[in-house]
């Protein structure tokens, strides 16, 4: 695989990342709106807990996206500085396969954080 089709699959993660964080951001807008169409007080009203809790999530969902995107221009500037597919733990190249998967990936599977 080369640097065109690595630059593809980072594009087409970017595209993806842009467009979830445009919907989180309209739900958000949206909350919001409907929030200022009835008064009421978040902390007592079972309503305002609910538009509360609501805000809260979609505003996790924006900064994840956020957070996504970082990751993924972090991921193009190790492309074109050609630090990108190797690990940062052990040095040793980062299968193609993972990278296909997860093209932000910093680490090989073996240095990988285990998840259990």
């Amino acid at each position: 695989m080369d640097d065109q089709q690595l630059r593809a699959v980072l594009d087409a993660e970017r595209a993806r990342a842009e467009q979830r964080l445009a919907a989180a951001r309209a739900d958000f807008d949206r909350i919001v709106a409907a929030g200022e169409l009835v008064a009421t007080d978040d902390e007592h009203d079972p309503e305002g807990i609910g538009l509360a809790m609501e805000r809260a999530h979609v505003s996790a969902a924006v900064e994840s996206a956020l957070q996504r995107l970082e990751q993924l221009d972090a991921a193009q500037t190790r492309l074109t500085s050609d630090d990108f597919g190797r690990c940062t733990v052990c040095g040793r190249p980062i299968p193609i396969e993972r990278l296909l998967i997860r093209p932000t990936a910093l680490t090989c599977v073996g240095c990988a954080p285990s998840t259990r």
